[in-house]
């Protein structure tokens, strides 16, 4: 099972809007028959990989057992069912970490399984399979995205001196690090004052390792007056060229037919999604961002949004950057509150700290 998972690790980029997955085939002797990880959307998953790696190094995997990652599908998506492949290879048994939520499955691949006759044991692995599928598993169950924001900081957590000035506070590996962590979600966020002040790209240029057509996430925008520029670069991203364009969607509070039209022309998706107080309501942006298919949402935007966010219980995991810096008065990471009592605090639960260059990288989730 772990090497398993080490083969959905490498799916990590690739997969989206379908989960990481992979899969391991092992004889009744012990010997691996078998290796595959899960394909770009459309192309085949994991236990197929496997069976196709099996018959071309001349193997039967008739009584042999299935390591897999996640309950086998058992409905016809882009590809056939996962399940009456291995029922058809007349394996043995099948060994897999996590029952799928998908509501297509929910059990119904593990029921086939079994009603052909196949053992079927359920959770070696299940803590490493839930990390590595944290958006997939969001959408199904939650009908949001799991969302990470990053935030690259002073140690005395400040993210720009008082006069705006933040690039560089930290070093070039975690600016490059950053952007591997964008290449594993299906879109980035910002705000509108990112995009005024730094006129972003917010592409994968750091990520040298992406191959020839990566998948490039989509970018989006939270803009509630429709003031992106049309000539912004977020517009034409540099970088390595995609195999699919990244699209740019846009969420606004009060529309501008003729601001509305000109972002259009650029290739902007505009939707207008109000909130009460003439903002955009961020709780309803992410269920429209699931309906998209977005599994992770990486969320690089300045403390104004970022307080927005936190105050609206739109965050599940920060990711921060901390530089051995003290910067004194200026921006911090998040402005809301203030709060009344330190029962108020947002509670995290630290879940990796690492050292990135010279700068420390702390991975903080939301405690449920």
């Amino acid at each position: 099972m772990q090497k398993a998972l080490d083969l959905a690790i490498q799916a990590l980029r690739s997969t989206s809007p379908n989960p990481r997955v992979g899969c391991v085939i092992v004889s009744a002797q012990g010997h691996i028959l078998g290796l595959g990880h899960t394909q770009k959307a459309g192309q085949p998953h994991a236990e197929i990989m496997a069976l196709h790696d099996a018959a071309q190094k001349g193997h039967d995997v008739a009584g042999a057992t299935v390591y897999v990652t996640l309950e086998p599908c058992a409905h016809h998506g882009k590809t056939g069912p996962c399940c009456d492949a291995l029922i058809q290879a007349k394996v043995a048994k099948v060994v897999a970490s996590l029952p799928d939520p998908n509501p297509l499955v929910a059990g119904q691949g593990i029921d086939r399984l079994r009603a052909a006759g196949i053992e079927v044991t359920l959770g070696d692995g299940a803590s490493e399979a839930t990390a590595q599928n944290p958006g997939f598993l969001s959408r199904m169950t939650r009908a949001k995205p799991w969302v990470r924001m990053k935030i690259a900081a002073s140690l005395d957590g400040q993210t720009a001196l008082q006069n705006g000035q933040s690039q560089w506070i930290t070093g070039p590996e975690s600016r490059a690090d950053g952007h591997a962590w964008r290449a594993r979600a299906c879109a980035v966020l910002t705000g509108i004052g990112t995009v005024l002040k730094d006129d972003p790209v917010l592409d994968l240029r750091l990520c040298p390792d992406l191959g020839t057509s990566p998948r490039m996430p989509h970018l989006v925008i939270v803009d509630s007056r429709l003031e992106t520029p049309p000539g912004a670069k977020l517009f034409s991203h540099s970088g390595p060229e995609a195999a699919t364009p990244r699209q740019v969607w846009l969420y606004a509070a009060v529309d501008d037919p003729a601001k509305r039209a000109a972002l259009e022309s650029k290739g902007a998706h505009v939707t207008l999604l109000p909130n009460p107080h003439g903002k955009v309501d961020l709780d309803a942006l992410l269920t429209d961002l699931a309906r998209r298919e977005v599994n992770e949402l990486h969320v690089e935007a300045g403390h104004k949004l970022n307080g927005s966010l936190i105050r609206a219980s739109c965050v599940d995991e920060f990711l921060v950057y901390l530089a051995p810096k003290m910067l004194g008065l200026g921006q911090g990471m998040a402005e809301w509150g203030p709060l009344h009592d330190l029962s108020q605090a947002l509670t995290l639960e630290f879940t990796e700290t690492q050292l990135i260059g010279k700068d420390l990288r702390v991975l903080a989730r939301v405690k449920a």
